[in-house]
């Protein structure tokens, strides 16, 4: 079975920024969205604490919403953490799983991004898994041995003829202001895809390959053109419905 190859996927990570007047951001964007549809597919996850209310608000919208996190576990004694069902039960679709800054600050190892992974197709929810290398590891030549290494060790096989997205974003440039040149995206997109075709055959060559770190309205489209770019993932450039519409509308 081949999958036909989607629409971009743009998606946005409003990390933890974002109080109930944040809501107009978001509803800027869908009505815009609404009146002149976008060529690709387009998302915003919010903090928990907003989501259901983003979703009571964009019901019936083309925008999807989502969480930034999940526990593995679908409940227990967890103190602070919420869990994929209660993400889809929000109203949630999707899913970012694996963030470097989940990966950095809380010690979340491959074996645990793929539990997570497991955990959102459990509840219906689409999952967007991130990867990147630090600069040292950039550095050191090593990046597409740690890049490759986390895709193969964050999906696990029941993936297979479900939909979900890799987000490649190198650590060193989120929030910085600085980007990979074109050449070096392209070079670890195309790493990514065999690694998605070897482990998914057909399906994986398919599967949107989202970049991720300082993505902005002056550098989108030419990110977005890039060989086997299927779509980004937005950090702080998606909390401003203009911004984030400059660069849905490049994709």
């Amino acid at each position: 079975m081949t999958m036909i190859t989607p629409r971009p996927l743009i998606a946005g990570n409003w990390k933890m920024n974002g109080l109930a007047a944040s809501l107009d951001e978001a509803r800027a964007v869908s009505a815009s969205i609404d009146e002149h549809p976008a060529g690709a597919r387009v998302a915003i996850c919010p903090p928990s604490t907003l989501v259901h209310r983003m979703v009571d608000l964009l019901g019936g919208s083309c925008v999807a919403v989502g969480g930034q996190d999940c526990r593995a576990e679908e409940s227990g004694a967890f103190t602070g953490d919420i869990s994929a069902e209660m993400l889809a039960d929000a109203g949630a679709t999707l899913v970012i799983l694996g963030h470097s800054e989940r990966r950095a600050g809380y010690g979340e190892t491959d074996a645990l991004v793929a539990a997570k992974v497991e955990a959102a197709i459990r509840a219906g929810l689409e999952p967007i898994v991130c990867v990147g290398e630090t600069l040292a590891e950039r550095e050191a030549g090593k990046t597409l041995e740690i890049v490759t290494g986390q895709v193969r060790g964050s999906l696990p096989q029941t993936l297979a003829k479900r939909d979900f997205a890799v987000a490649y974003e190198p650590v060193w440039a989120i929030g910085t202001g600085l980007t990979p040149t074109i050449e070096q995206i392209e070079e670890v997109h195309l790493a990514i895809r065999a690694v998605l075709r070897d482990e998914f055959g057909d399906w994986g060559a398919a599967i949107p390959i989202l970049y991720g770190g300082s993505v902005k309205p002056s550098n989108a489209a030419e990110i977005l053109e890039a060989r086997e770019v299927g779509g980004a993932l937005v950090g702080g450039a998606s909390l401003k419905a203009a911004d984030f519409l400059t660069i849905i509308e490049a994709a």
